[in-house]
């Protein structure tokens, strides 16, 4: 990478009455940020939304990973059914369906077994009947997410084709996780295998939470569905009530990447590692979480982006912000805050950036493949 270590993000996305990453009462996240309430998207929420995304997938087709807990049971199937784990796992739903303890091959089950077991300690068989029948593969599950790559993946499919003839699967002879990846997300992200430390990845790409840069009242919308066979002969109320809380703002999210990490964890294949930072930037500008949208389709792009590339330590503008916008010309507002805030911290600690390139939609200044030709150098 020629034009610096660290690739910054600074982005504006203005979302009308959304619901983009619910907290455990089924409200629209929030944080306290300069003393007001400010709407909120989780850096997990992002993080999933971009590597799950149309645009991530099909550019980057083959260098995604799978992140899962019950690959053991798609191993079994691929046991029992005499099919490639790769055809079971492409299967729209789990392929065996409701499965009774006392009708599993126990053979396969012991190899699925072991076959999972190099990505995670697997759980303990029920001790209840009952728990037992309610989830007869719990054996075979393992008990924290593991994220496969496709060389591993590729490893398991030769590994369950010679189990299918084995009598035992014998793990000293096989070697399943890999150091070397391919996996664009497992490289930006980074991952955490408990079982084997040694196979960790060192995430590349660090992301913020989303928060909105206006204050904000979470509002609440009293709904009413009607019943459309009901013909008003004894009842005409409706035929559900229900309360959805949202809220609407302009969000600052913040991204900073290692761009010599992420070329690391890709094997230092320089092609890729591109493709990965234009897929990343685009996704990240362009692609909303899945939250509500059918009941708010509150799908939208960024407004306005400043990347930044260079050798200095990263440094987050969220600074521009401790004081919400308000009143007209938000986006605008906005936009001079950071343009601002970036020109103080240059001239206090000098230039924290070699090189910046920015788009403004209200403007209509720069462009996103202009964006996607800067990122890369």
């Amino acid at each position: 990478m020629t034009t610096g270590r660290f690739l910054q993000l600074h982005i504006l996305t203005s979302y009308p009455p959304a619901n983009l990453n619910r907290d455990d009462l089924g409200r629209p996240k929030t944080a306290i940020f300069g003393g007001s309430t400010r709407l909120r998207v989780s850096s997990q929420c992002l993080k999933r939304t971009w590597r799950t995304s149309d645009v991530f997938c099909q550019a980057l087709t083959g260098h995604v990973g799978t992140r899962t807990k019950i690959m053991g049971k798609y191993v079994y199937a691929a046991l029992v059914l005499g099919k490639p784990l790769a055809e079971v796992l492409a299967e729209p739903v789990f392929p065996l369906g409701k499965q009774s303890f006392e009708a599993l091959d126990k053979k396969a089950l012991e190899k699925a077994r072991v076959l999972a077991g190099f990505f995670g300690k697997c759980k303990s068989r029920p001790d209840k009947k009952e728990d037992r029948e309610n989830n007869p593969l719990a054996e075979v599950e393992i008990e924290q997410l593991a994220h496969f790559g496709p060389e591993e993946l590729a490893a398991l499919e030769k590994a369950v084709e010679a189990a299918r003839t084995a009598d035992a699967v014998d793990p000293a002879g096989l070697s399943l996780l890999q150091r070397k990846l391919t996996a664009v997300d497992i490289g930006m992200f980074g991952r955490m295998l408990a079982a084997d430390p040694a196979f960790n990845v060192d995430a590349a790409v660090q992301v913020a939470h989303a928060i909105s840069i206006n204050a904000v009242t979470v509002d609440e919308d009293y709904f009413t569905a009607v019943d459309d066979l009901n013909r008003h002969e004894e009842d005409a109320g409706a035929g559900h009530i229900g309360v959805t809380e949202f809220g609407a703002g302009i969000f600052y999210q913040y991204v900073c990447v290692n761009r010599d990490l992420l070329a690391e964890n890709l094997e230092n294949d320089t092609a890729l590692a591109q493709k990965a930072l234009r897929t990343l930037v685009e996704a990240a500008v362009s692609v909303a979480p899945s939250g509500k949208q059918n009941s708010f389709a509150s799908r939208a792009f960024a407004s306005y982006v400043l990347a930044e590339t260079g050798d200095r330590q990263p440094r987050t503008l969220a600074a521009a912000f401790l004081d919400p916008v308000a009143g007209g010309g938000m986006i605008a507002q906005g936009v001079d805050r950071l343009r601002q805030t970036m020109g103080k911290f240059d001239t206090v600690y000098g230039p924290c950036a070699k090189n910046r390139y920015e788009f403004d939609v209200e403007s209509a200044s720069g462009t996103l493949s202009g964006l996607l030709d800067f990122v890369v150098g």
